[in-house]
């Protein structure tokens, strides 16, 4: 796998601090933006390098062990390992295994070879030759709310390849899936990474997302509210002709069972729709209106 220089894609240097990190990964995940270079497949392969860079500087453990290890900072575990044993090794005299002692019979040569199949020698020779899995990607796909609400598929792009997923109806904002095998190749015949898809659901300007249930808020003239009536609400799968009760109070809530969201990979459970009614007073009220008001006050 080719070595991606985290640092120089979010031009930044070694020393950036935390805060140098939030502030390059902002702005230029602001300029590559998908939904500011629609069609624009370079910026999209960007904006996707531009993710994973800021994944990994902007966690303190994982950009310790990618300064360690650069490319192969996803096994520093064993590497670590490994330089551990080498150092056990060598202070040991040549001797490993808590007290098996090798000595005699290997010239200069040979205790080279003999030493890299254990340890990776001075080159790591081991290390190079053992099977590593491929480093996994992460990718953040912008939905709205009714992107979100249908199962349906996209495609997407990452690190170059076309990548084609099925979006199960019901994900949340902040979700992650995995698409085992879809990361960088494995090393030494090692399996293939993996691909974490985040999910960014934006906010809907009628529609009030928490958890399943769906609100949403309705407006009645006042008429409607003290004598009754009817009213033609909008829901997330199409209109529905509602009973305004005579008497309704401003912000009284209405429930409909089972038209909120649908529950995350549960067939045919969904969460419920609740409508909150603001009665819109009247204004402008001619004469003969004021004193029909007036009547009524009066009883």
């Amino acid at each position: 796998m080719d070595y991606i220089d985290y640092y120089k894609i979010l031009d930044l240097k070694k020393d950036a601090t935390a805060e140098d990190i939030k502030k390059a990964y902002r702005k230029l995940a602001r300029k590559h933006h998908p939904d500011l270079n629609p069609n624009n497949e370079e910026a999209n392969k960007k904006f996707q390098q531009i993710n994973e860079a800021n994944e990994v500087l902007s966690d303190p453990e994982k950009r310790k062990k990618y300064d360690k290890y650069g490319k192969d900072w996803q096994h520093a575990d064993q590497l670590d390992a490994q330089q551990q044993q080498q150092r056990q090794y060598q202070s040991q005299g040549g001797s490993y295994g808590g007290g098996n002692s090798y000595s005699g019979g290997f010239d200069g040569d040979d205790f080279s070879d003999f030493f890299s199949s254990m340890f990776g020698g001075g080159g790591g020779r081991s290390s190079r030759n053992s099977p590593f899995k491929g480093q996994d990607y992460n990718a953040d796909l912008q939905l709205n709310l009714l992107d979100a609400y249908t199962t349906h598929k996209q495609t997407l792009t990452v690190n170059g390849k076309q990548v084609r997923i099925t979006i199960p109806a019901g994900v949340e904002n902040g979700q992650k899936i995995k698409l085992p095998g879809y990361g960088a190749a494995g090393v030494n015949n090692g399996p293939p990474g993996d691909l974490f898809i985040k999910f960014n659901i934006s906010d809907d300007p009628k529609f009030k997302r928490k958890g399943n249930d769906i609100y949403i808020q309705e407006e009645i003239d006042l008429y409607t509210a003290v004598l009754g009536g009817e009213k033609i609400v909008e829901t997330l799968n199409g209109k529905v002709k509602l009973k305004v009760p005579e008497g309704t109070q401003p912000d009284a809530t209405l429930r409909l069972k089972g038209k909120g969201f649908p529950v995350y990979k549960k067939e045919n459970q969904f969460g419920d729709l609740y409508i909150k009614w603001q009665v819109k007073l009247p204004t402008n009220l001619n004469p003969e209106q004021k004193e029909l008001f007036e009547k009524l006050s009066k009883f």
